[in-house]
């Protein structure tokens, strides 16, 4: 399997790589559109070494001059190719160039109208719109990706799944389904969040063989979370080392979220958990789970007699919105202590803002539009933008959940791949914020902390669903897996 980078860029800023490559270091643009097919005809061979058949479909930038480069050397290798084409003289430069290459080499081509039926092929590389796209597919090419769609085909996209935004990862109008997205240079943030996960496919990546120099020329937008391994607990450790976490939460009904929370604290190694709750909720919530410290607190000051004793906190599962829920908010408000603020903590954050720089918040889009005072709509149409002004807005660490989960500071933002369909279920985000509280209890940082517990909460839902899929997957299900996976090396 591939190692991807980590670094992640906008479409501008593989341009801007792209020139300095050209212009500083020599390599033509021809060149860079040669190494291109070379890679997409790779991943052809090892992705799909049963196809005998391509079809190369192909718009009218340099993206239909990648694909009649793949063209000719699947020619050469023995494929049968076929070109589709709608207008090959409003080709220009280099893509050109590579369709004239094509053609001298007999290839085959189908001076193709996007109303037509794509003939059988065992694949079909999309060669239509690449990365330059900035405007909802219309016309003749939302007829060609329809039609690609329609073929079930195994397709192979060359550098973006056309109709795919390069920058947000969401469906411009329409996108190709891919089963293979071959990118360059650098990889596209817009792989890796939004709606990017159901049109992309697996990503094969080639740098083109362009100079390290030329990526230290301009910074990356964002990064991919990796896994990290922890060290081994010293022999003498004690549960004071691990840190004392106080969740606040589970409002009448609510109760399990707090729970949720608490275990999997517990379960990513922190030392202690406390349950700050409704006192009749108190003397139930730990009967099949008695490691949990379970308080009725009504009051501001029973509150602050807990806080004194725990070093961070978890602000919002299951607490409701109601004069409880404001009486420990503004208590909790008040405290030094790191927090972690999820669910109802972020409607009540949305309702009275404040920025504070020693807290996580953790909201998923309908909670991030609250925060932002927008459409959720609005989130998801760009959410590299989101978190950032999420971040800026309210300072501290920023996550952003959904596919493609994305983690702001004010330094940068990195992007989650781990997680599944199945965690769109009740109690996820609850045992999130006790996996990220359990991991700073233990003394990561609020950085470290909220990319590690998000990569880790993705990957044992990850790893939940492989016998059993993804439909019926509990929250409660993630906790053996955190255990497993905070302890393998």
């Amino acid at each position: 399997m591939q190692t991807l980078p980590l670094t992640l860029y906008r479409a501008e800023d593989i341009k801007a790589l792209e020139q300095c490559a050209i212009q500083q270091y020599g390599i033509s643009g021809f060149e860079l559109m040669r190494r291109a097919g070379e890679a997409v005809l790779q991943c052809l061979q090892e992705k799909c070494p049963d196809a005998s058949s391509v079809a190369v479909i192909c718009g009218r930038g340099n993206n239909a001059g990648d694909g009649c480069i793949v063209a000719r050397l699947a020619l050469l290798a023995g494929l049968q190719v076929k070109v589709y084409i709608s207008a090959p003289e409003k080709l220009t430069g280099d893509a050109q160039k590579a369709f004239k290459q094509y053609a001298e080499a007999n290839g085959s081509i189908s001076y193709w109208l996007p109303s037509q039926p794509i003939d059988a092929a065992d694949v079909i590389i999309d060669a239509l719109l690449g990365t330059g796209l900035d405007r909802p597919v219309s016309g003749e090419y939302q007829m060609a990706i329809e039609a690609i769609n329609e073929s079930h085909c195994r397709v192979i996209a060359i550098d973006m799944p056309s109709g795919l935004s390069a920058d947000t990862g969401n469906v411009m109008a329409c996108a190709v389904k891919a089963d293979y997205t071959v990118t360059f240079i650098g990889l596209k943030q817009g792989l890796f969040t939004g709606q990017s996960a159901d049109y992309s496919g697996d990503i094969c990546y080639s740098s083109l063989a362009v100079p390290e120099a030329v990526f230290e020329s301009l910074s990356a937008t964002a990064y991919r979370v990796v896994r990290i391994t922890w060290p081994r607990r010293a022999c003498y450790t004690h549960k004071g080392d691990n840190g004392h976490v106080l969740i606040i939460g589970g409002d009448t009904g609510y109760s399990g979220a707090a729970k949720l929370a608490g275990e999997a604290a517990l379960r990513v190694g922190g030392g202690l958990v406390s349950i700050a709750t409704r006192p009749e909720h108190a003397s139930l919530m730990n009967l099949n789970r008695p490691e949990l410290m379970c308080h009725g607190v009504e009051t501001a000051a029973q509150l602050e007699q807990l806080l004194e004793r725990v070093d961070v906190i978890v602000l919002g599962p299951g607490l409701g919105q109601g004069s409880w829920a404001k009486t420990l908010f503004t208590v909790v408000l008040r405290t030094a202590k790191p927090l972690i603020v999820d669910a109802d903590g972020l409607n009540l954050l949305a309702a009275f803002p404040l920025k504070k720089m020693d807290w996580i918040l953790t909201p998923h889009p309908g909670e991030a539009a609250r925060l932002l005072a927008c459409s959720t709509a609005h989130i998801q149409q760009n959410r590299f933008a989101a978190a950032r002004s999420l971040q800026a807005k309210y300072g501290g660490i920023a996550v952003l959940k959904g596919s493609g989960t994305l983690i702001a500071s004010d330094q940068d933002v990195a992007v989650s791949s781990t997680g599944n369909p199945g965690m769109a279920t009740g109690g996820m985000g609850d045992v999130l914020s006790g996996v990220i509280a359990g991991l700073v209890a233990q003394g990561f940082s609020l950085k470290d902390a909220a990319q590690q517990g998000v990569y880790n909460h993705g990957l044992a839902a990850d790893l939940a669903v492989e016998k059993d899929g993804e439909r019926g997957l509990l929250a409660s299900d993630l906790m053996p897996y955190l255990r497993h996976l905070v302890n393998n090396r």
